[in-house]
């Protein structure tokens, strides 16, 4: 029945569970927990809902819409996780250290229990495929890192620099792994609207107690929950990173052939040639075109079938 509803919602279904699902649920905590101790304007009191069936279609609507805001804004809320955008030089720069810190001590303990248990080493390794391959590709936070190293796969792979031509290999590639790709990002989307849905929650319970008719101990014990439960969905979305990394490298391995086809190419046999190709088509994506591109591509270029011989 999940696979039939997937397919009748198309992409939809990555933004129903992805947004909007998290948003009706942080919702439903305001509602409940939260708005009863809020004053409302005398303009808002007039048009709230009076049944249940009514509260219900508000907090559908509302729900719907803040999904579909906090969507489009998914761009900067991944980038402050991942500590690109909005943290100060300073904070970046021990973020980074403390990272490339924790990775070492990973890969530490992974050497020192070479004895262990399998499920030990399976664990410790796990943790640390959730770091990029070099140190200078490291990120400040544990979902930067999860999430940079299938940004970079491509590109340490193939030198196939998947940030700047992912419209492209997205549209070439299978379209099962296309869906696979986005099903498995939906897991992270959920997670993270979770996340800043509950830091608002708990923030408006927090505001909510200087009201005078604040029900304290409701909002305390929602704000204190909340709270504690950040850490956790965040944690959840570092881990639900692993199927989306897998997804990725599916899409790069699986995508890059019918990528070099349709772009008018022909994937070399040779890994070296390939890794030249793609780093010349990441290059030319990139830069101004100039002449010398011609003769660049000229070994890659699909040459036209040849006209069948008469008899």
């Amino acid at each position: 029945m999940g696979d039939i509803a997937k397919g009748a919602l198309g992409g939809g279904w990555t933004l129903l569970v992805g947004w909007i699902l998290p948003t009706a649920l942080n919702l439903a905590v305001f509602l409940f927990a939260v708005a009863p101790s809020l004053r409302r304007p005398a303009l808002l009191a007039g048009h709230w809902p009076a049944t249940g069936g009514h509260t219900a279609l508000l907090l559908l609507i509302a729900a719907v819409l803040l999904g579909l805001v906090l969507n489009a804004l998914q761009t900067p809320l991944y980038r402050f996780l991942e500590g690109y955008a909005l943290w100060p030089a300073v904070a970046y720069e021990r973020g980074c250290r403390v990272q490339r810190a924790r990775r070492r001590r990973i890969a530490d303990r992974l050497t020192a229990t070479s004895g262990t248990s399998p499920i030990r080493r399976a664990l410790l390794t796990e943790k640390l495929s959730r770091y990029p391959v070099g140190d200078e590709q490291i990120a400040p936070t544990r979902l930067g890192n999860a999430v940079r190293r299938f940004e970079e796969y491509g590109h340490d792979r193939y030198r196939l620099d998947t940030q700047v031509l992912w419209n492209e290999l997205t549209s070439a590639a299978p379209e099962w792994t296309r869906r696979q790709n986005d099903t498995a990002r939906t897991n992270v989307d959920f997670f993270v609207a979770l996340l800043y849905g509950h830091a608002a929650v708990a923030g408006s319970a927090c505001a909510a107690l200087a009201s005078g008719r604040a029900d304290r101990p409701v909002l305390v014990v929602t704000a204190v929950v909340l709270t504690a439960l950040i850490p956790v969905w965040y944690r959840a979305a570092v881990a639900a990173t692993d199927e989306w990394a897998a997804a990725v490298r599916a899409l790069v391995n699986l995508g890059r052939k019918p990528l070099a086809e349709a772009l008018g190419l022909v994937l070399p046999a040779d890994l070296e040639d390939e890794r030249t190709m793609w780093q010349l088509v990441t290059r030319m994506s990139r830069r101004r075109y100039a002449p010398a591109a011609r003769a660049a591509f000229a070994s890659y270029r699909a040459r036209p079938p040849e006209p069948p011989t008469q008899t």
